[in-house]
């Protein structure tokens, strides 16, 4: 059968129920994504009550991702186990050199590992699809070393497939924008803080909240460089928009915003060969 998508969409999905039948329990590490979410659907279907949700809340994911994965888990009557994870303790990830991710889901899988292994569950998976292995993803060295499963990408399932199929299966969130912890936004080598991840948070609700489908604020201390889908960089830039922006950030004693014009690209802070092209809000070239 042959969909939008590509061809075989349908073995895959197949594929994906005969990987998780060879499971007897299992644990899914669940931000509230789009994948995570497909995979925990899915999963319950196959598994029934054999399958479970774990959330870390934190710091580094907005507080209205987390709103949202306590609600899909309830209406797909998933138990949901949530925890407080502590990568705000640990010098290693705060100096955010590249192995970030690495130490962040060394300790968030020993965490899980830890819950789950009382609940009786033998295994515990990530929501990673196949798309997901052409960026720099030190999580998934961490991931493979703690033996924890990645069914989609086993199926060789893409991102576009997934949403394909959880359009059909009628999940909610089918269509959002993908997501990153907020840590992602602080370029390598500048020390993450509380109050960095927590004015970074602000920043990027305020333009959601404008009706932008997708943003990032990427951030440089007194300055911020802002990343919105490609179709929408031209209503950033509108005087009706641009100077309600300026008076926002400002009271957030933000001094220079700039606009990324080529727009949002997954991963772009890990493209150190990417030219970056913006201009300042107040009217300036950037640099």
């Amino acid at each position: 059968m042959t969909t939008a998508a590509g061809t075989g969409i349908y073995e895959k999905l197949k594929r994906l129920e005969g990987i998780l039948h060879g499971i007897d329990s299992l644990g899914v590490a669940f931000s509230g994504g789009v994948d995570s979410t497909f995979l925990l659907a899915f999963a319950k279907t196959v598994l029934n009550d054999k399958v479970i949700a774990v959330t870390s809340e934190s710091k580094i994911h907005p507080d209205w991702e987390a709103r949202d994965a306590r609600k899909i888990a309830r209406d797909l009557n998933v138990e949901h186990l949530r925890f407080h994870s502590n990568e705000m303790n640990l010098p290693d990830f705060l100096k955010n050199e590249r192995n970030r991710c690495y130490v962040c889901k060394k300790a968030l899988f020993a965490t899980i590992r830890e819950i789950v292994s009382g609940k009786g569950i033998s295994s515990i998976s990530h929501g990673a699809n196949l798309d997901d292995l052409q960026d720099f993803r030190p999580g998934f060295k961490a991931a493979e070393e703690d033996r924890i499963l990645s069914p989609l990408v086993d199926a060789r399932l893409t991102k576009d497939e997934i949403r394909i199929l959880s359009r059909e299966m009628g999940l909610p969130n089918w269509n959002k924008p993908p997501m990153a912890c907020l840590a992602t936004r602080i370029p390598y080598g500048t020390p993450i803080t509380r109050e960095a991840l927590e004015r970074i948070g602000k920043a990027e609700r305020f333009l959601l909240d404008a009706g932008f489908s997708i943003c990032r604020v990427r951030y440089f201390g007194s300055r911020i460089r802002i990343e919105v889908h490609p179709n929408e960089v031209s209503r950033l830039l509108e005087d009706s928009f641009k100077n309600r922006a300026i008076r926002f950030f400002k009271r957030m004693d933000i001094s220079e915003i700039s606009v990324d014009l080529e727009g949002y690209s997954q991963g772009s802070m890990n493209q150190a060969e990417r030219v970056i092209r913006e201009v300042n809000l107040s009217g300036s070239p950037g640099q």
